[in-house]
């Protein structure tokens, strides 16, 4: 959207200008400039190198959390906001990249860098597999049948693969090198996820821009007239099938390599449909959609729900609610807290935060003409 609108006296000459993501010399020294101040974050903590405390040490860790879950959510993003088909089972599919190259590491003995493209490539052909009923179902039945993955694989993992994953008890991952290098800390790990997130988000940006992109949207607007305009509907879907479950493997592989350590209870329904809120809340068919909605989740998860608003109400509701145990009042409140907020943005801002962000920067763009 804003993309498209510039100031006045701004225009393209060449035709590399005209396809350049950063069209302006603002766009590219604020772009460019934002990439380095991420870098620079993990040497202002108190554990980095230069031995400062001006960033908290908690902050390090929130934000490679935040850059795994971007790329997850970025893929989910692909399938559902640009192509409009429904998935209920993405955590399934993080699974499956974080147990494959934990296996690879430990039974077969590759390195970290060798299982990263192996194991998200393997979860890319898992996501064909379940992007096959795409052909015949769509709607609600496309996502009862990508909800059947949520069930599948992880009975998998836990008994027929149970020699290779444990089964229901945690799994061990070794701790990723470069030589003489590790990246067991995390601000060392951060150098991992947060550059290949970037990168992932930057090649999901170009991949819409393309013909596959374009198709993509087409189907997601109206598949029937689509097809009818020659486009390839069902090889289409299962591109954009296998390229999630692509970006949900290496979602599933930094994670692994992130905690050291597996467990099946990480990968439930509970955190698919978080997938989804955190979309929904971003603004799905946005490229920056996943990255605003799951900076705002976890945030509001991790900061301002327990440490602000739970306290705060914690104190009010037993006495409004005599009848009602204290504790199980405090133990439900994260959930609806949860839940009231994701209802307010489908009622407020149904398009999402990064749809309120285009407007905000074609407003500012167009000044003093914004109204």
């Amino acid at each position: 959207m804003s993309a498209n609108i510039r100031p006045s006296g701004v225009f393209d000459v060449t035709y590399s200008q005209d396809i350049s993501l950063n069209r302006t010399r603002t766009d590219k020294i604020l772009s460019n400039g934002l990439f380095l101040v991420l870098l620079v974050i993990p040497l202002l903590a108190a554990d980095g190198p230069l031995g400062l405390n001006i960033i908290p040490q908690a902050w390090i860790g929130l934000i490679v959390r935040i850059a795994i879950f971007v790329i997850a959510v970025q893929g989910l993003n692909i399938l559902v906001g640009y192509t409009g088909q429904i998935s209920l089972g993405h955590a399934a599919f993080v699974a499956v990249g974080a147990y494959s190259a934990a296996i690879l590491t430990r039974q077969l003995g590759f390195s970290f860098w060798a299982a990263l493209p192996t194991a998200a490539l393997f979860t890319g052909l898992v996501g064909l597999l379940f992007g096959l009923p795409s052909l015949r179902v769509k709607g609600f039945y496309l996502a009862m049948a990508t909800l059947a993955a949520q069930f599948i694989i992880p009975w998998l993992i836990r008994y027929p693969l149970a020699d290779l994953t444990n089964g229901s008890r945690p799994l061990e991952v070794p701790v990723p090198t470069l030589g003489p290098l590790s990246f067991a800390h995390v601000s060392a790990f951060y150098y991992i996820a947060v550059p290949l997130s970037v990168f992932l988000m930057l090649a999901a940006r170009n991949i819409i821009r393309t013909r596959v992109g374009r198709a993509f949207i087409s189907i997601r607007d109206n598949d029937l007239a689509a097809e009818l305009l020659g486009i390839n509907v069902f090889a289409y879907k299962l591109q954009a099938f296998f390229l999630s479950a692509l970006y949900a493997g290496v979602a599933g592989v930094l994670i692994a390599f992130n905690d050291n350590s597996l467990s099946l209870d990480k990968f439930t329904l509970g955190l698919s449909i978080e997938f989804l809120a955190m979309l929904v809340i971003g603004g799905a068919g946005f490229s920056l959609g996943p990255l605003f909605g799951v900076t705002f989740v976890n945030v509001l998860n991790q900061e301002i729900i327990p440490n602000r608003l739970i306290p705060a109400l914690g104190g009010v509701l037993p006495q409004l609610l005599p009848f009602i145990d204290r504790i199980n009042i405090i133990s439900a409140l994260s959930p609806l807290l949860f839940g009231l907020i994701l209802v307010i943005f489908l009622i407020l801002a149904p398009r999402g935060l990064a749809h309120r962000w285009e407007i905000f920067k074609i407003a500012w763009k167009i000044r003093p003409f914004s109204h």
